[in-house]
């Protein structure tokens, strides 16, 4: 299934949130009349609820079963830890039992520095940089994803006489305006009328019964948002909350406009500056992610004229065809059904289709941004070109565990679960994911990996982290942050010019209340100073 290139169109709505840490999410926890307080194993390592087009918290033996394969590489001999690092954990009072550190020169044959490199933990999102390098290496760069309609019924000039049916691809890219795109190709083609329904094949990929809510009991923030082969817009909404003037009572709207989404705006105003969590803007969906009403309340500050919050909203066919009908109404189209779902009957033919944007842009987008769910569609296709359709969790882990055999690549604490290390069971060792480091470095894709990966100091979650210093544009890291997880996973150009693979996996308590960070910019620093 390796199709031609889309046309790079990638766009990227809202950058980061801003805030001290690069990795923490502004907008919070949602609360149903006031802002709450954070709960547990939240989480805060990407900036989900920011990137509309744009994890478990101790380190515990998975229940699931771990794909077999050789061990990583033992540990060179014991050695002393640089003396930055160990003042950092004598600080704290953290001991070494919950460190993993891998270090190496990509043009070494052993490592500089290794620490408990065979034990596996919980990784977080730099999990990622294991998904999508399969992803590049099984798939190839150009690989597109395809989205698709189809006719139920015979057209009378340009009014189609039943259901008009769309089949998703599992584009993991499919924002607002490239589904504009598509529906304006329909146009293009002479259609304008549908005397039918809106028809959703999502078959590409297995429609369970997955809460979206089970991480962590948020099932309407963007970063659990669960993959479906016709997502659209990543199912995300921005909610704005602004005044068209001072003084004025705050107005909500949404971008995308939603067809079936009620907005019950109880905002009131207090005087003050514009500050504090949420801006006093608390959301609920009263009946969860099939209601129809979304609540907004709480108290929004007099110094405040506009504001910002991400959530998602319906279940992903519904909040299609919310979409969908007024962009159609826009491009002077008509509906005179509802939304169902059903499948793409045999012997249809397309009558227009949209390529999705290369996977080495999606790529980029997901290491960058650290998005989950784009990262679960790559995943979940992994598991289609392997296996077949529909894509399951289960083909992509054997593609994957194949993939590293093959490779003669080893961790047998490896657990993938679903890819994006938004999970409470994913496990690899930071042992194992340096060697992989290592092989990519050597990769003929090498440069679509690399550039997709954060640029400390300049773009994605490490925008903030070594601005203004000589190690600005110096690492190409990924970044993973939960409750009691810190990780790191990249590469660092030292002083020197050279390049060492570097990966941090700590697990421990609190260690993402601070200290995990005091640590790994010790070992940035002291990698750089090589």
């Amino acid at each position: 299934m390796i199709r031609r290139p889309a046309i790079l169109t990638a766009l990227i709505c809202l950058g980061l949130p801003a805030g001290a840490a690069e990795t923490v999410d502004p907008a919070g926890p949602p609360a149903a009349t006031a802002p709450a307080a954070q709960p547990a194993a939240r989480p805060i390592d990407a900036a989900q609820d920011a990137l509309p087009v744009v994890m478990p918290a101790t380190d515990i033996e998975s229940e699931a079963p771990a794909p077999s394969a050789a061990a990583p590489p033992e540990d060179v001999a014991p050695v002393a830890l640089p003396a930055s690092i160990q003042r950092i954990l004598d600080g704290h009072d953290l001991g070494t039992d919950g460190l993993s550190l891998f270090v190496q020169a990509v043009d070494a044959d052993k490592p500089l520095l290794a620490l408990n490199g065979g034990v596996s933990r919980s990784p977080a999102s730099i999990i990622k940089v294991l998904t999508t390098f399969a992803a590049l290496d099984l798939l190839g760069p150009a690989y597109t994803w395809r989205t698709s309609a189809y006719l139920g019924g015979p057209m009378t000039g340009d009014r189609l006489e039943g259901d008009l049916i769309v089949q998703g691809g599992g584009d993991p890219f499919l924002t607002t305006e490239r589904f504009w795109t598509f529906l304006r190709g329909l146009r293009a083609n002479g259609l304008r009328h549908v005397e039918g329904n809106l028809v959703i094949d999502n078959s590409f990929f297995e429609s369970g019964d997955e809460d979206p809510g089970a991480f962590d009991g948020q099932p309407w923030r963007t970063y659990n948002v669960t993959p479906d082969a016709f997502l659209v817009n990543l199912k995300a909404v921005r909610f704005r909350i602004w005044r068209p003037t001072a003084g004025a009572a705050p107005r909500v709207t949404t971008d995308p406009v939603i067809d079936n989404l009620a907005i019950d705006n109880r905002i009131g105003t207090r005087k003050g500056a514009c500050q504090g969590f949420q801006r006093g803007v608390a959301f609920d969906l009263p009946n969860g992610l099939d209601s129809g009403t979304a609540i907004l309340s709480g108290r929004f500050p007099s110094g405040c004229t506009d504001y910002s919050l991400w959530r998602t909203v319906l279940a992903p066919a519904e909040f299609a065809y919310g979409v969908f009908k007024p962009i159609w109404n826009d491009l002077g189209g008509s509906l005179s059904g509802d939304v169902r779902r059903g499948s793409v009957p045999e012997d249809t033919r397309s009558f227009s289709h949209l390529d999705s944007i290369p996977l080495s842009e999606v790529v980029r987008n997901i290491n960058k941004f650290s998005n989950n769910v784009m990262t679960r569609q790559v995943f979940l296709t992994i598991g289609v070109e392997s296996a077949g359709t529909p894509g399951t969790p289960e083909k992509a882990r054997a593609a994957i565990d194949e993939w590293l055999k093959g490779r003669g690549l080893g961790d047998a604490g490896l657990y993938l679960d679903n890819g994006s290390g938004l999970s409470r069971d994913t496990r690899v060792s930071a042992g194992g994911l340096g060697e992989m480091l290592l092989q990519a470095w050597a990769h003929p894709l090498m440069p679509e990996f690399i550039s997709s990966l954060a640029l400390s100091g300049t773009d994605g979650t490490l925008r903030n982290r070594f601005r203004g210093t000589s190690m600005a544009g110096q690492m190409h890291i990924k970044t993973g942050r939960l409750d009691d997880v810190y990780s790191i996973a990249g590469y660092v150009q030292a002083r020197s010019g050279r390049r060492y693979v570097v990966v941090s996996i700590h697990n421990d308590d609190s260690v993402h209340q601070g200290p995990g960070k005091e640590l790994q910019d010790a070992l940035l620093r002291w990698v750089y100073s090589r």
